[in-house]
């Protein structure tokens, strides 16, 4: 997922995809644990994905708050 995408969406959806890429993290780190997990690095952008949403949804409070 790149940044420009997160950045068309609104709060509402960002929420939602937080959510999801959590669940996300957390199988995948369970498929990780059980040696099931093909390829690791989709743990890394995984994470790297809920960084940007929750970067995204930061910038969004700031901006309400000016």
């Amino acid at each position: 997922m790149k940044a420009s995408e997160v950045r068309k969406m609104n709060a509402e959806q960002l929420n939602e995809k937080l959510t999801g890429l959590k669940k996300d993290l957390f199988f995948l780190r369970m498929q990780h644990a059980t040696n099931q997990l093909d390829n690791p690095l989709k743990i890394r952008e995984t994470k790297h994905d809920i960084a940007r949403v929750k970067t995204v949804l930061r910038e969004l409070q700031a901006s309400e708050k000016q």
